[in-house]
Formats: structure tokens, sequence, C-alpha cells
């Protein structure tokens, strides 16, 4: 088994640490699953007006429950997990208790990193494709991971993202990137996505590690 505080220990999905992760990676599960077919189907209007008075019920019930907002006030209550836990669940590209995340599963394997994730209908740009947006995001995100390869984590300085033909949806992605060069506080990373053993898209990111270092922003006090 993966070591907890590692989500990003194997090419296995860390399971949640806790019931109330769990549940909330149902509750998104089921909000994706709703907005997946939000975007595929065509009911009559009424039938449509009905749906969103009971999803506005609901989201007025639910945030009468005691409500954290950043993933700091979440560390900081001590109840919830560590950051890199929090994190694992919460991040808007590779959490599984956020709806809005593809997600994008990410690990470190010898001298690489190795992820995949799987688009669906939510995210589709051109006919039939990924937002190219979307695929910036989750090289943004799997690259994020890889850059522990040169031992100095940091904040994206940028990403150079080539577009070599259609990425397409409700298709297995796949993502690996290496280590280019690890210079003092930066690291330089490239990664490639692939489909069906097309590539779809390459990415030259440059990230830089804050000057305190990349777990200062876990003690971060809000002003």
């Amino acid at each position: 088994m993966n070591e907890i505080n590692d989500p990003f220990a194997s090419e296995d999905i860390t399971p949640p640490i806790s019931e109330e992760w769990e549940a909330k990676r149902r509750v998104a599960s089921a909000i994706k699953q709703l907005t997946e077919v939000l975007v595929t189907s065509s009911p009559d209007i009424q039938k449509m007006h009905d749906i969103a008075a009971q999803l506005e019920t609901t989201a007025e019930e639910f945030s009468r429950s005691p409500r954290l907002f950043g993933r700091l006030d979440w560390i900081r209550s001590g109840q919830h997990g560590s950051f890199g836990q929090v994190s694992h669940e919460l991040n808007p590209i590779g959490g599984y208790a956020n709806p809005i995340a593809p997600p994008v599963n990410a690990w470190l394997e010898d001298d690489k990193a190795l992820g995949h994730c799987l688009c669906g209908w939510v995210y589709e740009g051109p006919p039939g494709s990924v937002h190219g947006g979307f695929v910036a995001a989750i090289f943004d995100q799997f690259m994020g991971v890889a850059q522990k390869l040169g031992g100095r984590p940091g904040m994206t300085g940028y990403l150079h993202v080539n577009y070599h033909s259609r990425t397409p949806l409700n298709t297995d992605l796949k993502l690996e990137a290496r280590l280019v060069k690890a210079d003092g506080r930066k690291t330089t990373i490239v990664a490639s996505m692939w489909a069906d053993e097309v590539l779809t898209a390459s990415c030259e990111a440059l990230f830089v590690e804050p000057r305190s270092g990349i777990h200062s922003l876990e003690n971060q006090q809000r002003g």
C-alpha cells in the first residue's frame, strides 16, 4: 500500500484517509455525473427547472454545514489531514474529492514521472476534443508532481505547450515527464501527452522554489 503521506507514491490511487473524505469523494462523483449528463442531455424545459429547484435546495442545505475556505483552513483545523492529503482531495485538476477535476493521477517511477487521466464531454473544446486550456492545466498539475525529481519543488514559472494533434475526449491520456535541469531554486521539466500511441501535446515548464522553501506555503497566515 502507498505511504499515506505520499499520494503520488505509485500508479494506484491512494484511498481516502477517513470516512469524511470517502463521503466527499462520493458527493464529488455524483456532481461529476450530473455535470456530464447536463452537457449531453436535452430534457424538456420544465424538467430542467424542476431539477434546478431540487439542486438549489440541496446547495442551500449543504451551505449550512461548517465551512472551511481554502486548503490552509482545512489543514490548520487539524482534523482533515496533512497538506499533501488535503491537496490530494481538493486540487482542482488532481483532487479526487473535487468535482471539476478530471482527475489527473501522477506518480514517480525511477527517473521519470508517469500519469494518466480521462476527460469526458465536460472538457470539450474543438468537437470531440479536450479544450486546449485544460490540456495546459493537466500539464501544469502533472509536471508539478514531476518536478519532485529535482528535489526542490516550487511554483510554476512558465508553461510552453505545443499542440501536435487534437486530444480526444473519453480516451485514457498517458503522460510522461523527465527532469531537464535543476539549477538552484529553478527546475526545468519536459513532458508529453499521448492518446492511443499518438502524441497530442508536449510541454516544457519551469518551476521556481520560493526563497523560504515550498513548505513555507503550508504555514502561511492570511493577512
